[in-house]
């Protein structure tokens, strides 16, 4: 079976897991600090710390807004459970938008829709790695969290995603472009939350008692807890394989790349079909994910028939407001929901082979050419 998503590593990532297996050093240590390092210093970032997963980069991001209890805040249907998910476990409430058909990403005009004078901040999703417009989203005026999950090597005019808005965060799931197993990042403009994410991320803690002892502490031991926090510290076999990852990264973008033309020419006079839309001149695409259109009633069947001859594909992202969880159901977000029956997801990462991809290509055209 070809599967929709998936990972590439080689002898770094096994070498550096090695490492700290040999070492004895399992949890958070030298790997995790040097993956930080060189992380931020490739995006161009104020500061980065790395955490256990990108949904928990999330629920501090929220935290880290300071916002007024019960605030509402404003992010796509259109995306994964953990950015609402996020919002509740801090105590607000997700306020659902729609997005646009084309390019999958919230819009100045979406978000307008949805503002109250309960709203307290506006999360966007960088959809497949292409960029939201964030300079319209930037001046509603209200604090902005980048979901930045997908776009870990996209730029908006020349800056990093993830590092445009007060807050960003990364995911680094066993799927995704940078793919560590579990494991995730965030980073901010403002340096105070960067120290107080730095004490959240240990539990309220910040410093370990090892760390603590090399630095004149006479009880080491002792600690004084800042605030309640979830822990969330990577370990070093997450930092060890990051750190492969993106020594490795540059190729298997260029590899996701290059599948992504081949779709994009292959797949660009279908009838009824819509090609994902390529990132604007000014900016950068990550290719996360590869999300067709097949606007003739006939999505599921697609999908069926590509399982049924070995390719696994699936729809990225079922839109949250339809949950009754969040119980925003009888909301009318039409973009949201024609993606729900039209959209599709098909395979796209670095260890595709050429004949994989010419599969892809070949029963994709054969169902829609009939």
């Amino acid at each position: 079976m070809i599967n929709v998503f998936g990972s590439k590593t080689n002898h770094k990532e096994i070498s550096n897991v090695t490492e700290s297996l040999q070492s004895q050093w399992l949890g958070m240590g030298p790997k995790v600090s040097e993956f930080e390092k060189r992380y931020q210093e490739r995006l161009g970032l104020k500061n980065f710390l790395m955490v256990d997963s990108g949904s928990n980069a999330l629920f501090m991001a929220v935290t880290l807004l300071n916002l007024p209890k019960e605030s509402e805040v404003i992010l796509p249907s259109f995306t994964w459970v953990s950015c609402a998910q996020a919002v509740l476990m801090a105590g607000h409430k997700p306020i659902f938008c729609d997005v646009d058909p084309f390019t999958m990403n919230v819009t100045a005009e979406h978000v307008k829709a949805q503002i109250t004078d309960k709203t307290g901040a506006v999360m966007v999703v960088h959809y497949a790695g292409l960029p939201v417009d964030m300079d319209e989203i930037m001046a509603l005026g209200y604090p902005v969290i980048e979901d930045a999950a997908h776009a870990v090597d996209s730029h908006y005019k020349g800056v990093y995603c993830g590092g445009i808005s007060d807050v960003g965060i990364y995911s680094f799931d066993a799927v995704k472009n940078i793919a560590v197993g579990e494991g995730g990042g965030i980073t901010m403009q403002n340096e105070r939350s960067a120290h107080r994410a730095k004490l959240l991320r240990y539990s309220g803690i910040g410093k370990s008692g090892f760390e603590a002892s090399t630095q004149g502490k006479s009880r080491w031991w002792e600690y004084n807890i800042s605030e309640p926090f979830i822990k969330m510290n990577p370990s070093d076999i997450a930092g060890g394989i990051a750190l492969g990852q993106l020594d490795n990264l540059d190729e298997n973008q260029a590899r996701r790349k290059y599948i992504w033309d081949v779709y994009q020419d292959a797949f660009k006079d279908l009838k009824d079909f819509a090609n994902p839309l390529d990132a604007p001149k000014e900016c950068k695409h990550s290719y996360f994910t590869y999300s067709i259109r097949l606007m003739n009633g006939q999505r599921d069947a697609l999908a069926k028939y590509l399982f049924d001859n070995g390719i696994y594909t699936t729809l990225r992202y079922h839109p949250l407001h339809l949950n009754p969880l969040y119980k925003q159901m009888n909301k009318k977000l039409k973009f949201s929901e024609m993606l729900n029956e039209d959209c599709l997801s098909i395979p796209l990462h670095p260890n595709l082979s050429d004949e994989d991809v010419e599969k892809v290509v070949h029963y994709v055209k054969m169902f829609v050419k009939g």
